[in-house]
């Protein structure tokens, strides 16, 4: 740890290894949730985008978001379709145009399995007002904000 006469470099550096650490027990969720229904941890996240997107996902918004090939998002669908979390659909107005959905039931089989999560995220917030949430939400929105201008700069 790295420490100043005023902390702040102390602070930032604790701060770095909680997020590491949130991270990190994240993905161990995410991973084995993959690996129980026999899937990549990589569709997994595909999953979280569409379940997260106001609209419904395409196949065009997962390769960017993702930062796969046509051909591995292709492959990621096929994966998701076949062990049934997703439906694809083609757009009425543009038959070039391919919706995702969660299939119906899936969501139910997610939200078992990142029970966990969602438990220990409730019992979290419950330690702080209203008020210090609002802060902290408001600062995962900002960094979430520049992780992905920085991610938009690189590409």
């Amino acid at each position: 740890m790295i420490v100043t006469d005023d902390g702040g470099m102390a602070d930032l550096q604790r701060f770095a290894v909680a997020l590491r650490r949130t991270i990190g027990e994240t993905n161990r969720l995410v991973h084995d949730f993959a690996a129980t229904e026999g899937l990549h941890p990589t569709d997994v996240h595909a999953l979280a985008l569409v379940l997260d997107h106001p609209d419904t996902a395409t196949p065009g918004l997962l390769r960017e978001h993702l930062g796969l090939s046509s051909g591995a998002v292709t492959a990621c669908l096929d994966r998701l379709e076949k062990a049934g979390h997703i439906q694809r659909s083609r757009a009425a107005d543009d038959r070039r145009v391919v919706r995702i959905r969660y299939a119906p039931g899936a969501r139910a089989l997610a939200r078992t399995h990142f029970m966990p999560l969602a438990e220990a995220a409730g019992r979290a917030r419950d330690r702080f007002s209203k008020d210090e949430l609002a802060v902290v939400l408001r600062y995962l929105d900002a960094l979430n904000e520049e992780l992905g201008a920085s991610r938009a700069a690189r590409h």
